[in-house]
């Protein structure tokens, strides 16, 4: 099968933060309808959808995880639009201007757009979102990292608003497309946005059962769709109901017997089941943004001495492993990007690979030079341990079959690789903490920036980055700050190739597998489509 091309708790103390950390991210974006031959489009229907996991909490401002963002979509539009390649193009925002230094960004809006409560749409309203979200009360996990730069807005009028920067920031407007700086109305965020979100979205809030079922309903006021979609006005669909089935086995057994209309995270071993079955479909397409890979803490423990890093890292069989263990759905990655992110370097693909030697060597020029009746190595009567500590949630997509195997592999290097699966409330502590030598994950976004977050010194937990152990490495910095403070791509591309290396070659992380979205549908579900930041666009389906 060809790749399609994608571009795609509680609130309170920092263990929200790692909280954040626990939800991964793994959605992806097609780009076209399964068919042509299914007729025209029909009204109404309520679609089950069945979700790993459920969200912490709906206001965008607040929330990082994938659940979040699958389901916000829905509730919220951005001011911009984020197409396949990067580009942008109006939304509630009818056009903006871009000030000769950078900082100052000043967005006309749409006229007649309405919330959900029946409220207009203002640039009070954008105002309201973009406070919310770098407010320190709202201890946001990801919208206020989108935001690094903000400085402020000014409504100029009821259809004007300036957005002020403290520095040139080129990927603002890729993150005003997210999910994540979906525009809210100004009451709800005086109220309870975590349980009553409103915005101007296709479909609005309709009920929660924790644990169980959220709810959403058709916006039937809704009539300005972004560019890309199929169709323009209300969805077809009455509404959506998002049932939490975390279970592999059961998920996909709730898709055969007919309980649900559509499933995400379809296991490996079922697609070929998928692909030969007569009442469903199965749809493949990469994620963009960061691949599933291993941080690696250079800041405490072996993990300080590069030439260890490398060595862990020249120990794994990757290849093997990502083939037998997903059956050719997932490829090997090489790079902290996907190669579906636009600044991918595919200069790193075939440029490492298991190399037992090598890791022997750079084990003993590093002083473990010794092993262990175990057969571990040892320095200064010191076992080679390194701990790679996860989250009960974050144990899916068979990540812990390749835990497993990642751990045999360096075993045999003479790493004592212990893999701990922790409860939430320990693990988020752990994180915290920096109690940890590997840390685990994978982070979606259309835009190369998404590297900023992971490996620049001031992109922290507490500031709502994804730099896990306070990496401080002044080349990265100025790399990914020239990156961000240029409109010029040809130095922006330069910049992230050289982090791409730099991160690669130096150890800080082990990129795993290419994430990808596998789903599957009922027959009856047609308009199946992805949205530019990967998820699926639930707008554009219909049931027949």
């Amino acid at each position: 099968m060809n790749r399609v091309r994608a571009r795609i708790l509680r609130r309170g103390a920092g263990a929200v933060v790692a909280l954040g950390l626990l939800m991964g991210v793994t959605a992806c974006d097609g780009g076209g309808s399964e068919s042509s031959a299914a007729g025209r489009p029909q009204r109404g229907g309520t679609l089950s959808y069945g979700s790993v996991q459920q969200p912490q909490c709906l206001d965008p401002g607040f929330a990082p995880d994938t659940a979040t963002g699958l389901i916000d979509r829905n509730i919220f539009d951005s001011l911009v639009s984020v197409g396949a390649d990067g580009t942008t193009d109006p939304w509630l925002a009818s056009g903006w201007k871009i000030s000769a230094n950078g900082r100052s960004y000043t967005f006309e809006l749409r006229a007649g757009v309405t919330f959900q409560d029946g409220t207009p749409f203002t640039a009070k309203a954008v105002k309201a979102t973009l406070d919310h979200a770098v407010d320190p009360k709202t201890k946001s996990l990801n919208a206020a990292s989108l935001l690094s730069a903000y400085k402020g807005s000014t409504v100029l009028g009821s259809r004007s608003v300036r957005v002020d920067l403290t520095r040139p920031d080129a990927a603002l407007l890729t993150s005003l497309g997210s999910p994540y700086l979906g525009i809210q109305a100004p009451g709800s965020l005086r109220g309870k946005p975590c349980l009553k979100p409103v915005g101007t979205g296709p479909f609005s809030f309709a009920s929660w059962t924790p644990n169980k079922e959220l709810v959403l309903k058709r916006n039937d006021a809704y009539q300005w769709a972004p560019p890309g979609t199929a169709h323009t006005g209300p969805a077809h669909l009455d509404g959506i109901r998002y049932q939490f089935v975390a279970d592999d086995t059961a998920r996909f057994g709730a898709l055969t017997s007919g309980q649900l209309d559509v499933i995400e995270n379809v296991p490996a071993s079922n697609v070929k089941t998928l692909e030969s079955s007569d009442t469903a479909t199965f749809h493949k397409t990469d994620s963009p943004g960061q691949v599933y890979g291993l941080r690696l803490n250079s800041t405490r423990g072996p993990f300080t001495d590069e030439r260890v890093r490398l060595a862990f890292m020249d120990s794994l069989d990757l290849d093997g492993l990502v083939k037998s263990v997903y059956f050719g759905q997932y490829e090997r990655a090489w790079s902290p990007l996907s190669p579906v992110t636009r600044g991918y370097d595919a200069s790193l693909e075939d440029s490492w690979r298991k190399d037992t030697a090598r890791a022997a060597r750079l084990l003993d020029e590093a002083g473990w030079t010794t092993r262990d009746t175990a057969g571990y190595r040892t320095k200064d009567g010191k076992r080679l341990t390194v701990h790679w500590r996860t989250g009960a949630q974050l144990d899916r997509d068979q990540r812990g079959t390749v835990a497993q195997g990642i751990q045999a592999d360096a075993k045999k290097a003479g790493f004592d690789l212990r893999y701990e699966t922790e409860d939430t409330g320990t693990f988020a502590k752990n994180i915290l903490s920096g109690n940890l030598d590997i840390w685990a994950g994978s982070n979606q976004r259309l835009d190369p920036d998404i590297l900023r977050s992971s490996f620049a010194s001031y992109a922290t937990l507490r500031k709502g980055g994804g730099n896990i152990f306070g990496l401080k490495n002044s080349r990265l910095d100025s790399l990914l700050d020239g990156a961000a403070s240029t409109t010029d791509w040809k130095v922006r591309a330069k910049n992230y190739a050289e982090v791409q290396q730099y991160v690669v070659r130096h150890g800080l992380q082990v990129p795993v597998l290419v994430p990808a979205n596998l789903l599957a549908a009922q027959k009856k579900v047609h308009g199946v489509t992805f949205n530019p930041d990967s998820t699926l666009r639930f707008y554009d389906l219909w049931l027949g």
